[in-house]
């Protein structure tokens, strides 16, 4: 399962697509439409100083009394166009960059889960450091988990402003892979970001190739708050890759049909790259759609609804028309075990957004219990799902090759291929091969190389090797004298 510089075209990152569009170009232009009169009209409750300062100042109508911002169609017109529409989320690795542009495809972790799946025990237990590091470690080695979004809470982490600091530090130490990550206070979000201009070697060498990138949160419906809209309002002044997210529940945060979540999507994601771009024209804002349905028999938030993909697909097709980089979601699943559920809910979730051509799918390995859990062998089981994606996404290649007319004119009826120059030269890179997946005849099959057990075995492999460090000794030495607040494991 380790990744490979070399091998199918499909075991990289960045494959266009386009197969899936749940919008009619009509749709898609009156979403649009309804999106700008809604910012206009309507707009949103801003909170944060520097946010409402700042819009008011690019030509936001504002009311002081009620913190209600409307944002001319002009404005949002104008912050779209000097968004970036290409926002690349550098590995520490060439190989490992993620180019977020038009209909390019990425995947990666992410949720913040607050409990794992113990690799041991196998019982639900509270996330700690000790598995932000594992998570990382394996990322490392997954071929098809471009991203490392930070995907656990630590909670052996008790001061909020080290919350940050931890996170972000343990998964640098232990992955070369781009890590992304949500924030939790302001004074933490600074201290990141010191620590990773120390790791780049200053400001200007972590702006020019940004090896971390930043979630922030639009509050459904249309609120801006003043914890992660001052965080906003910093990143986007330091001029770093930042998501402005939206989650809304249709039935809930908004309104129960899939149209009227995805209109609210767009809209408040739009408002967040608007108040992006009034505090630093040109800075990388990143769009962001989270949200899912509401199960109205319990009012639980939903994770692995079929509905869920749809919603992202149609918020990927609204990016695209825009010509903005999208932070988009798949992979979850609302089991409570690795099961045959976890299998079909993430699978069809994830191959729906990824044939939409959205940039980066997070929470797309690991996540179940609607979010809430990481499991590891999920997480291994995942990266062969999002495998089967990527060769979804490579289509099938058609050339005089490929065809293979004059072969088959060679070719008496009846006669076979396998000893054929044209079957060595495809045979490796045609296909997409398991790892996980068993392909074993019955009377060879052994039930400890079952899909669920090769995945554990995974795990056990990564755990029993020696962490190595990803960091240049003296700058990881230098980190841990400047920030006493990390904890050392």
């Amino acid at each position: 399962m380790s990744l490979q510089q070399a091998g199918p075209a499909h075991l990289h990152p960045g494959l266009a697509a386009s197969y899936y569009k749940p919008l009619k170009d009509s749709d898609v232009q009156r979403i649009a439409e309804a999106a700008m009169h809604l910012l206009e009209t309507n707009g949103m409750v801003v909170y944060t100083p520097t946010g409402y300062d700042a819009l008011k100042r690019a030509g936001a109508q504002a009311d002081e009394a009620t913190r209600i911002v409307r944002m001319p169609r002009s404005m949002v017109e104008d912050a779209i166009a000097s968004n970036p529409s290409s926002v690349t989320l550098h590995g520490r690795e060439e190989r490992f960059h993620a180019v977020l542009e038009k209909n390019r495809v990425h995947y990666g972790t992410g949720g913040t889960a607050i409990y794992v799946l113990d690799p041991d025990t196998h019982e639900r237990r509270p996330s700690t450091i000790d598995d932000v590091i594992l998570n990382a470690r394996m990322v490392q080695t997954l071929d098809n988990v471009h991203v490392f979004t930070i995907n656990v809470f630590p909670h052996d982490v008790k001061d909020q402003n080290a919350i940050d600091p931890n996170r972000f530090f343990h998964a640098l130490d232990n992955t070369t892979k781009h890590v992304m990550g949500g924030i939790y206070s302001l004074d933490g979000c600074k201290r990141v970001v010191e620590m990773a201009e120390m790791l780049a070697g200053g400001e200007e060498a972590l702006r020019r190739a940004p090896f971390v990138s930043f979630i922030t949160l639009i509050i459904s419906p249309f609120k801006i708050d003043a914890h992660y809209g001052e965080m906003t309002c910093y990143l986007a002044g330091k001029g770093l890759p930042v998501v402005v997210p939206t989650e809304p529940i249709c039935g809930t945060t908004s309104p129960i049909t899939l149209a009227g979540n995805v209109l609210t999507h767009i809209a408040e994601t739009l408002g967040g790259i608007t108040m992006v771009q009034a505090v630093n024209r040109g800075a990388p804002g990143i769009c962001g759609s989270v949200g899912s349905i509401t199960n109205l028999s319990n009012m639980d938030h939903v994770g692995g609804a079929i509905e869920r993909g749809m919603i992202h697909a149609a918020v990927s097709q609204m990016a695209q028309h825009f010509e903005l980089p999208l932070y988009s979601t798949s992979g979850c699943s609302d089991t409570k075990e690795v099961d045959v559920q976890g299998g079909y809910e993430s699978a069809m979730m994830s191959l729906l957004v990824a044939m939409s051509g959205a940039n980066y799918i997070h929470d797309a390995a690991g996540l179940m219990e609607a979010d809430l859990t990481v499991s590891y062998e999920k997480l291994a089981i995942d990266d062969e799902i999002l495998g089967m994606c990527q060769r979804v996404l490579r289509g099938i290649e058609v050339t005089d090759e490929t065809l293979a007319v004059e072969l088959l004119k060679q070719k008496k009826p009846g006669e076979d291929f396998l000893a054929e120059m044209h079957t060595v030269e495809y045979m490796r890179n045609e296909f997409f091969t398991p790892t996980v997946g068993n392909r074993d005849k019955r009377d060879a099959y052994d039930p400890q190389h079952s899909a669920f057990n090769r995945a554990r075995a995974f795990v056990s492999q990564i755990r029993g090797q020696e962490p190595v460090s990803c960091m240049q000794p003296e700058i990881r030495q230098q980190i841990l004298s400047n920030f006493d607040e990390l904890i050392c494991v």
